[in-house]
């Protein structure tokens, strides 16, 4: 145990050498020194290193996800859910998944009665079914006489593209850009239905994870090789007339957790088509965006967002839709240089203020609520607008540097109040000190640690090379003066220039003091109560008893002049 506690000791002992030597090096350079530090990271960071990028998503995750305002999903979106209860309920009939695509040829036929809008599949048809070539005729056939029907394609790891024999132009929907590559060639999945392709109404449905495994984008379009390949969203975007995002990808704008929107079971819907006397709405589906997808887990459609770790993709599509049909996704402005220029304001105004030593309380308060202002713009942005404006960066690393900044100077700043006692110990020979002591307001004043720091610095602002204020509740010598200011200066016996900048210091304090005094505590010019003493300090390893022998002095000598008067 004895071990432990020398280590202690010797590490808080090493770390208060460190601090002192610190203060007295660098005194409030350090703020400036950090901040400058700080800005060659942040720059750094803004044209390189891009650190904060996960940041950004990490609070972008959390606004969201505790929003007050959530945009309620589109009712007229409706998903047609092949879920788990689906699956059990016609694998009697058909087995298991993937069904003869006869039953989808069907369900669309019973779908299209009702005349929905858009019937939309989150499913890749990929190959025939070599066991049912009728029923896969079959569905050809119903999809070829739609004209609101619209399937998914697939695009693979560009790494394979040199792979593939499938060339842009092979691609119904595909749109060629200025410097596109003519014999370049793309690894994709398309439809294997003719009527799929023949109809152009198709587009990717891919879906891809930030960094940090988490969707929150969804891809416009894709440009590969110089052409446009649009989305499935795009799509039916383009068709229906809705607007159409001018990004390649636009940052999803939730409308809540998995399974908000309004879903039925693919089994009921189409065990109802074969009913003689239906159970369900004849009008279910008219006007309607059907999407006809899985939320099963065993189908393995499942990514990570910022609502849920378990999100179907199927109610991802669903939002991208609802989102481009309603032109409400969420902006993001890159603004670099912008965010950049805040960043760099923050640091430097904090560091300037540490600097000038605008008072610990003052420096706190301006800077919480410059936090607090920062993160409730996020907040409102994603609340009350469709423009998210991420100041995570501004907010993190000004905290950063904050929290550096208090920490050193919690730790130096009785280095710097005792920088006379300090002082006087590096020197050898004859020096002088000289100390002044304030009364702190009259019998009326109600004084507070805020206010008391207040007037610290006023009166620092003045002269004076420490300036401490003391306490009745400090024990030692000290409680002897009730709530005074110590004003104390250290120089050479026979330095005349330095004693004449000491006097004319003293001279500005006495005649701001009134002032001083009477804006933070009740107070009359009469009783106003300070007093100077001058003498000898020792140098070296004897200065701080010569300092309390100075302070015994003055004390005495305070009270023998009240005495006299």
């Amino acid at each position: 145990m004895n071990i432990f506690a020398s280590i202690s000791y010797q590490i808080r002992r090493t770390l208060a050498l460190l601090f002192d030597r610190l203060a007295h090096k660098w005194r409030g350079a350090f703020y400036l020194y950090l901040a400058a530090i700080f800005s060659v990271l942040i720059i750094a960071d803004t044209a390189y290193l891009h650190v904060f990028a996960n940041m950004k998503q990490g609070a972008f995750d959390l606004m969201v996800r505790y929003r007050v305002h959530v945009p309620a999903a589109d009712p007229d979106i409706v998903i047609v859910d092949i879920n788990e209860a689906s699956l059990a309920a016609m694998a009697k009939d058909y087995g298991r998944w993937p069904w003869p695509r006869q039953v989808l040829g069907e369900f669309v036929e019973g779908i299209e009665a009702q005349h929905p809008k858009a019937i939309v599949f989150d499913i890749l048809f990929s190959d025939a079914d070599v066991y049912n070539a009728d029923s896969d005729a079959y569905f050809n056939a119903v999809i070829a006489k739609t004209d609101n029907t619209f399937f998914p394609m697939l695009r693979l790891n560009a790494n394979d593209d040199g792979l593939s024999q499938l060339t842009p132009r092979m691609i119904p929907g595909i749109v060629e850009l200025d410097g596109a590559q003519a014999d370049a060639t793309l690894a994709m999945v398309l439809p294997f239905f003719p009527a799929a392709l023949q109809s152009g109404r198709l587009g990717t449905h891919n879906i891809y994870a930030d960094s940090d495994g988490i969707a929150r984008q969804y891809p416009v379009y894709l440009d590969d090789y110089g052409w446009k390949i649009p989305s499935l969203p795009l799509r039916i975007a383009q068709i229906l007339h809705y607007p159409e995002p001018a990004a390649a990808n636009v940052l999803l704008n939730w409308r809540g957790p998995p399974f908000t929107y309004h879903s039925v079971g693919f089994s009921e819907v189409y065990g109802d088509f074969s009913r003689e006397k239906k159970q369900r709405k004849a009008d279910e589906f008219t006007n309607k965006i059907v999407i006809i997808g899985s939320t099963a887990p065993s189908l393995f459609d499942i990514k990570a967002t910022p609502l849920s770790r378990n999100h179907p993709g199927v109610e991802i599509l669903a939002t991208a839709i609802d989102n481009f049909k309603h032109g409400d996704f969420l902006r993001f402005p890159d603004a670099k240089i912008i965010y950049l220029l805040l960043t760099l304001s923050l640091i430097w105004a904090t560091a300037w203020g540490f600097y000038r030593d605008a008072g610990r309380a003052k420096i706190d308060r301006l800077f919480g609520a410059s936090q607090f202002i920062l993160l409730g713009i996020c907040y409102a942005s994603i609340n009350f607008s469709n423009t998210y404006i991420n100041l995570t960066g501004p907010v993190t690393l000004g905290l950063a540097y904050f929290t550096l900044a208090r920490v050193y100077d919690f730790a130096t700043r009785k280095a710097l109040q005792d920088n006379t006692v300090r002082a006087a110990q590096l020197h050898v020979g004859a020096l002088q000190g000289v100390l002044m002591l304030v009364r702190l307001g009259g019998n009326d004043a109600v004084l507070n640690d805020a206010l008391r720091e207040k007037i610290r610095l006023d009166i620092s602002a003045r002269g004076g090379q420490s300036v401490e204020v003391i306490k009745g509740s400090q024990k030692g010598l000290w409680d002897l003066f009730d709530n005074m200011l110590a004003i104390s200066w250290l120089c050479d016996a026979q330095d005349e220039v330095a004693q004449a900048r000491i006097t004319r210091e003293i001279s500005l304090i006495e005649q701001g003091l009134y002032g001083i005094l009477r804006k933070h505590c009740k107070i009359t010019e009469s009783e106003i109560l300070s007093f100077v003493h001058r003498g000898e300090i020792a140098g070296g390893a004897a200065a701080r008893n010569s300092w309390r022998a100075l302070f015994g002095t003055a004390l005495a000598a305070w009270q023998a002049q009240k005495g006299e008067a």
